[in-house]
């Protein structure tokens, strides 16, 4: 098993954390880059570094110190619209971490990362105080990301089941002080 050095991202690791989250919202999601969802990969230094509530997580391969996985964390509950309205009053921002852009190139996956990167946030979500839940929303037609995240946490919206299917997104809670 090859070696990861996970860390919080600085100056230096962005350009790799913005090709992983870049090449992942492409290949995985088949949405390419969307200004209105995806302005935070473009510039994540001011979404994830700038405030002390926020953060941004690489995990960069110890043989060529490429980022290779990245995960994120910030107090923005999820906006209504496009998230529905119930799921906006339950999150608030500010009292909710939002985990975001838990991210892994293929070639490194099931190795354990992704786990290891919320672990982290987990502890960070903790240590800043201040937030009352955990919430995260995926789309589950992205192989394995349902079962990853119900291993987590529990589904708290499944828009599949909404008239018309929604977005077909899933919301979750992830239990804090795990």
């Amino acid at each position: 098993m090859r070696d990861y050095c996970i860390r919080v991202a600085g100056p230096e690791d962005l350009d790799g954390a913005r090709a992983v989250m870049l090449d992942t919202v492409y290949r995985d999601f088949g949405t390419g880059y969307v200004p209105h969802w995806h302005g935070d990969i473009i510039d994540p230094s001011a979404a994830y570094l700038a405030s002390a509530r926020h953060t941004l997580l690489v995990a960069l391969d110890a043989r060529g110190g490429d980022v290779v996985a990245t995960a994120a964390l910030d107090s923005r509950g999820p906006a209504h619209p496009p998230n529905p309205r119930h799921l906006a009053e339950r999150y608030p921002s500010g009292e909710t971490a939002q985990l975001r852009r838990v991210y892994v190139r293929p070639g490194h996956r099931r190795r354990g990362l992704a786990r290891r990167l919320v672990e982290e946030l987990l502890a960070f979500a903790e240590a800043q105080g201040g937030y009352r839940s955990v919430y995260l929303h995926t789309d589950p037609s992205v192989p394995g990301a349902e079962a990853f995240w119900r291993s987590l946490g529990k589904v708290v919206h499944d828009e599949r089941e909404d008239p018309g299917g929604g977005n077909g997104v899933l919301h979750f809670e992830i239990p804090m002080g795990r």
